[in-house]
């Protein structure tokens, strides 16, 4: 299975209420790690130090620090485009929790405009 579909099965299986994902990646051929670290910039991917995993992504649904699944995706696609094989784990899914945001002194129309985006 390419990257890509795996990646979007995983997201698929997820509750609706998820924030937070983390999962590894290996790829099968090594002498190609240069290449797809290069292209894996574009979402943090982080290397790992030991030889098991070669990366840990990180994506956030609707806010945090992490990439956004559509960024993966793709990302994903270019290593597939690319011939690139792999496997992704799974490794921890956070969900059910709510955006904390500071609006002391902002207008209420961002307060407004914050709860039509948000839904609350």
């Amino acid at each position: 299975m390419a990257l890509a579909e795996d990646f979007q099965r995983i997201v698929d299986a997820l509750p609706p209420d998820w924030t937070h994902l983390e999962l590894d990646l290996r790829i099968h051929d090594e002498d190609r790690y240069v290449e797809t670290a290069t292209l894996l910039t574009q979402i943090n991917a982080m290397p790992y130090s030991r030889h098991e995993w070669h990366f840990r992504l990180r994506s956030a649904h609707e806010f945090g620090h992490a990439a956004a699944p559509e960024t993966i995706r793709g990302t994903l696609a270019l290593l597939d485009e690319e011939g690139i094989a792999g496997e992704m784990e799974p490794r921890e899914a956070r969900s059910g929790r709510v955006e904390v945001t500071q609006m002391w002194g902002r207008p209420e129309s961002v307060r407004e405009e914050f709860r039509k985006r948000r839904g609350q």
